[in-house]
């Protein structure tokens, strides 16, 4: 059985979950809708393309570091790795180079929506659900879109063959 079924699946019972079981900040705004978001803060958020995204998570997962909660928004087809705040807040070059890959960085005071249940589908769905309040370093999910985002400006100027 699921953690997060033990307390039952409405917007109340989930954000409870969140907030008890993972340390997220997470409030129901507004209240008719059932929207969970949270507040940077003790989490940060890299959101980015969700083919980016399946390559920074592979790249991750091969490289045996450990994977944090990642939300994906399937409306506008792009992930979202919730990160512990390691990043320098003041670094714009940093935050400049990620704009340039289409990444953004929430940081202090940014909202960040959760997976909600919702009676006519959910906008936002765990592509690996938060069980607890282990986050990785944002620095290894910054690396890893480096990683991926250089190989596929490589290859998107690469001559294909055989198309």
């Amino acid at each position: 059985m699921d953690q997060q079924d033990a307390f039952g699946d409405t917007p109340l019972s989930r954000c409870m979950f969140y907030r008890r079981s993972c340390g997220f900040n997470a409030v129901i705004d507004p209240p008719e809708l059932g929207r969970i978001v949270m507040r940077a803060g003790s989490v940060w958020a890299v959101t980015m393309p969700s083919r980016l995204g399946r390559a920074v998570k592979a790249h991750m997962q091969s490289r045996g570091v450990a994977l944090g909660p990642i939300v994906g928004h399937p409306r506008s087809g792009r992930w979202t790795f919730l990160i512990s705040p390691d990043i320098e807040d003041d670094d714009v070059k940093l935050f400049a180079e990620m704009f340039r890959r289409d990444v953004s960085i929430a940081r202090e005071g940014a909202v960040i929506a959760l997976p909600s249940p919702s009676p006519n589908g959910s906008i936002r769905q765990w592509i690996v659900p938060a069980r607890n309040a282990f986050l990785p370093s944002g620095l290894a999910v910054v690396d890893a879109v480096r990683a991926w985002s250089d190989v596929g400006s490589q290859t998107a100027t690469a001559p294909r063959y055989g198309r």
